[in-house]
């Protein structure tokens, strides 16, 4: 069989349309750019996640996103086990809680109204470099353009066929919805749980959503991988959903930032530029290593790639690379600083959780309330890991 070549010559092609992809396509859109974007399914499509916002991603997104919003939770509840809890409370957002499949179709619709050609229910198996450009092959036809943009997840096509020997690390998450015949209290009281008991090396959450819950763990640390274990030791031990009857979990690999070696020493995002193909989002492995949040970091690694191909294309002198510096600028060392509180909380989340409790009862709270303060952009990691240092100060003065 002979797959058509269309002659339209496009000013970019944009492989995924996700939060990443679909922030692309309309940035690019909005510039002026001629932009064709594949997505395998056909939106509104269920995504599995937890679909939590941080609060920050207002800056970031148009200011109707929370027409799809189910959700503003204002409380957070940290806890390990039902032994000791913590409850951490703002009159301001701390995140937005959305369904991926409403909030997803919302990026897309964007994207269409500012001119981008998105072609659904089409997947895209090759991508081929040619000499002045990239060729696209689906099922149902062959396309070109200058630029070729990954955003088609963990599992990325384009970061597979255009970036020979890139290898990340993906943790394993579990995730469920519930949907009750009665409001749940975290949705009465806007509030979301993390507990660290959830999981041998990571952690669970529950999100309240519009019609219900989303539950799931995440195991974190190399070699605890036994999520379903811990998923079901979750729902049956953590007394916010006793007694509910909570759905089996369905799965997906959380593509998480690490550490990557080149020629200059170490990055914290890796290759995201080769040749004439770009990386976003979960295809570039831009997750928070600390708590898995992928979603402010699709949206705005959309943004820069934007800016940069539109930059290239309108200037032969512009290169791509720009894009890869910008992203590690802004996202590598908060990366780096994630990890490493990672490597402590959930290395020793017990002792963790006990220590800092027992030994500086007021001061713990103060880290976690530092904590939400990052979710709603007022801190980053950067500054909390100082502010952790200065803390331990006092007891740690000479050690």
């Amino acid at each position: 069989m002979i797959i058509p070549l269309h002659s339209r010559q496009y000013d970019a092609i944009v492989v995924g349309m996700g939060p990443a992809g679909a922030s692309t396509a309309f940035e690019l859109g909005q510039m002026g750019m001629s932009v064709l974007a594949f997505d395998k399914q056909v939106h509104p499509r269920y995504k599995v996640c937890g679909g939590g916002l941080s609060a920050r991603i207002e800056r970031i997104l148009p200011a109707d996103f929370k027409t799809v919003v189910e959700g503003t939770v204002y409380r957070v509840q940290f806890t390990y086990g039902g032994e000791d809890s913590f409850f951490i409370e703002f009159p301001q957002p701390v995140a937005y809680m959305v369904m991926r499949q409403k909030f997803d179709q919302w990026l897309v619709e964007k994207a269409r109204q500012v001119g981008a050609e998105i072609k659904e229910d089409e997947a895209v198996v090759a991508v081929q470099e040619l000499e002045d450009g990239v060729e696209v092959s689906t099922g149902k036809g062959r396309y070109r353009g200058p630029i070729v943009i990954g955003a088609d997840g963990a599992m990325s096509v384009v970061a597979q066929q255009c970036f020979p020997g890139r290898r990340f690390r993906k943790i394993p998450a579990l995730e469920s919805e519930y949907h009750g015949e009665t409001p749940h209290a975290f949705q009465q009281t806007r509030t979301a749980l993390i507990s660290l008991r959830a999981a041998k090396k990571g952690y669970g959450w529950v999100f309240p959503k519009e019609n219900g819950l989303s539950l799931g763990v995440g195991e974190f640390v190399r070699g605890a991988n036994r999520p379903r274990r811990s998923f079901e030791d979750f729902v049956n031990h953590e007394s916010a959903v006793a007694g509910l009857s909570i759905p089996l979990p369905l799965g997906h690999p959380l593509p998480i930032a690490n550490q990557q070696a080149n020629r200059n020493g170490y990055r914290w995002t890796g290759s995201l530029v080769r040749h004439r193909a770009v990386l976003v989002g979960d295809a570039g492995h831009l997750v928070d290593p600390l708590l898995g949040e992928g979603i402010y970091y699709a949206i705005r690694s959309g943004q820069l790639a934007a800016a940069s191909v539109a930059a290239t294309l309108r200037n032969s002198t512009h290169r791509l690379e720009e894009y890869e510096r910008n992203v590690e600028a802004e996202f590598g060392l908060e990366f780096r600083v994630a990890a490493r509180l990672g490597t402590i909380i959930y290395g020793l989340p017990r002792s963790w959780h006990w220590w800092a409790g027992r030994t500086f009862p007021d001061g713990y709270q103060r880290v976690l309330r530092r904590y939400c303060e990052l979710l709603q952009g007022r801190e980053t990691y950067q500054t909390l890991w100082a502010k952790i240092l200065q803390r331990l100060k006092g007891p740690f003065g000479r050690s």
